[in-house]
């Protein structure tokens, strides 16, 4: 017999599999065309998520939910998806040219502004919280907080909730050392550009890089860089007094814009959830305009 429309279905997974083959399982009276709207019209919840990926992984004891009433309206914007999205958390990826927060100089059309439209779509009284940024010419993955409560109780134990951010660059020249860190001071000039000194009134910045390939006929290379400290601008100031900076990213030093953006992006964000304690890990490919230039 099919479930009511206005009606929503709870399972409990019995054991460990896939979503989309377990979702068939279950609605097996359904076309298989209707099972993956579930998941296109964001009605598929599990274990309190909404998700739309169909290969998301399911455990022994995980509940998924089927909302057959009106699933919370998706944003639709061509600089940011919704990567993950609960009751206290919005995790995004963002396209290079767009701004997390308004600026002095650019009030409309931010990351955080799309998504409080987002959000009060369901209740006017709902707000989001930046819980850290990327800069305008960065892409990749950022996480927001939906109420004030869990902005600070992510923020005041930083290192305790956020197990790894990685990033991906492609850099001028050939970078000798396979991996290393680079640990310097950090200040910010009167000009709002941050760079290294050495003296302790700065603050102490570390990044973890490795290299991942060299190519000879563009002279760059691709790396991976793990952020140990969130200061701002940190990678692209590391880049900079290494000799190596970011390609396009003409602020901080490059001569090269092979690319048309500055190459870099926000690829892996890892985290413990505020509320549930579980963790949570999320990747991006890197960009194509990068890869491209190894080929």
């Amino acid at each position: 017999m099919k479930k009511q429309e206005t009606e929503s279905s709870v399972i409990e997974v019995r054991e460990a599999g896939s979503l989309l083959p377990f979702l068939f399982a279950h609605f097996a009276d359904r076309s298989r065309t209707t099972v993956k709207a579930y998941l296109a019209h964001r009605q598929v919840v599990v274990n309190g998520c909404i998700t739309t990926q169909f290969d998301t992984p399911l455990a022994p004891g995980d509940r998924v939910e089927i909302r057959f009433g009106r699933a919370r309206e998706a944003v639709s914007h061509a600089m940011l998806r919704i990567v993950y999205e609960d009751d206290d958390l919005i995790v995004i990826e963002k396209r290079n040219g767009l701004l997390s927060v308004a600026t002095d100089k650019q009030i409309m059309r931010t990351a955080y502004s799309i998504l409080s439209e987002h959000v009060k779509r369901e209740d006017p009284r709902n707000k989001i919280f930046v819980l850290h940024r990327l800069d305008r010419e960065t892409s990749g993955l950022m996480m927001f907080a939906k109420s004030e409560a869990v902005k600070v109780r992510v923020q005041s134990r930083w290192t305790e909730t956020v197990r790894e951010r990685k990033y991906f660059a492609v850099v001028e020249g050939r970078v000798e050392e396979p991996s290393g860190t680079i640990s310097t001071y950090l200040t910010e000039s009167r000009a709002m550009k941050v760079y290294v000194t050495h003296r302790e009134e700065g603050k102490m910045a570390h990044t973890g890089f490795r290299v991942l390939k060299y190519s000879a006929r563009n002279d760059v290379t691709l790396l991976e860089l793990e952020l140990e400290t969130g200061r701002k601008n940190q990678i692209r100031a590391h880049m900079e007094y290494i000799g190596h900076p970011i390609v396009g990213d003409k602020k901080y030093g490059s001569r090269r814009a092979l690319i048309g953006r500055v190459a870099l992006h926000a690829g892996v964000l890892s985290f413990v959830h505020p509320t549930t304690g579980e963790r949570h890990d999320f990747s991006t490919p890197i960009p194509r305009k990068f890869t491209a230039l190894f080929e």
